[in-house]
């Protein structure tokens, strides 16, 4: 019996298992090949035990959040993509800790209709709570480390511990997760320490941020922002310098309205948006000098 077949029967007490699902459903991209195997937990200690049945049988572990900031491999994911819905929340006066598969807006936005000041910012952010710490979230001049305090992760084979935020690693959208210094490791929950505040001021304070976003930014299948913005330009001028606003390959494009955004227009291909952001590297790196750095993760079979 195969890795995959024999981790296939320890996983069905921790979620709804499913075999060859196909990720296009489950990426804001709307791109994505099939999981070998695609589990739906909908609790930090269902995320933990099947990571730790996952790393005991030799398979590797991809946590999904809700697919936003990843481009998935047309040939898909090998191994075990968790489907993580952990959502559990608990408030001990200024301080809230939350678990990872929680929405990072509908959070945010919950803490302003509570008065609680810190996350008003990230309103429109989309993506979980796990996928926030991962990449540092951000936006409008804040970002998720200014209020977090620390994380509690699983360790492979090892429990979980909690960790100082501190001790993460955290700038400009990447941590210590992103330069490899934790692999392996889930983020199971996080804890916030946010202010009072005045609860209509924080709404209304959110509303203008949509409103910015919504004009800015724009709609339909994309994963955000492609590109970190470079200290001295932002990316989206830069790939407009070089005339490849509305440039299509395939049915993928890079959209008219902001062109650090790029998105699916049909039925686009991984590997025509993967071209495309290579492309924009390219023309940038030989006209101006500047080496885009993708903030969109490549997943899958590459």
């Amino acid at each position: 019996m195969s890795a995959i077949e024999t981790l296939a029967t320890t996983l069905s007490p921790f979620g709804e298992l499913r075999r060859s699902e196909n990720l296009a459903r489950h990426t804001t991209f709307g791109i994505g090949g099939p999981a070998d195997l695609f589990l739906t937990v909908r609790s930090a200690d269902a995320l933990a035990r099947a990571t730790n049945a996952a790393h005991s049988a030799g398979v590797p572990v991809f946590v999904l959040g809700s697919g936003s900031n990843i481009l998935v491999a047309d040939a898909g994911v090998r191994g075990l993509v968790l489907d993580n819905r952990a959502r559990g929340e608990a408030h001990d006066d200024l301080v809230v800790r939350i678990e990872s598969g929680a929405s990072f807006a509908a959070f945010a936005r919950k803490m302003c209709r509570t008065g609680l000041e810190g996350l008003t910012w990230a309103v429109g952010i989309p993506g979980t709570i796990g996928g926030a710490v991962v990449y540092n979230a951000g936006a409008y001049g804040g970002c998720l480390a200014d209020v977090l305090r620390r994380v509690r992760l699983q360790l492979p084979g090892d429990g979980d511990q909690w960790v100082d935020a501190a001790d993460l690693g955290m700038v400009y959208r990447g941590s210590a997760f992103t330069r490899g210094q934790v692999g392996g490791k889930a983020v199971l929950e996080a804890e916030v320490e946010l202010s009072a505040g005045d609860a209509p001021t924080l709404l209304a304070r959110a509303a203008a941020f949509d409103e910015k976003r919504l004009g800015a930014q724009p709609r339909g299948r994309n994963a955000g922002s492609t590109f970190k913005n470079p200290p001295d330009s932002p990316a989206w001028k830069l790939i407009d310098a070089v005339g490849m606003r509305g440039m299509r390959r395939g049915e993928a494009a890079i959209s008219d309205k902001h062109c650090n955004f790029f998105v699916n227009e049909g039925n686009a291909s991984a590997a025509d948006v993967a071209w495309l952001i290579a492309e924009a590297q390219r023309r940038v790196s030989e006209q101006f000098g500047v080496a885009l750095e993708p903030e969109v993760e490549f997943v899958g079979a590459w």
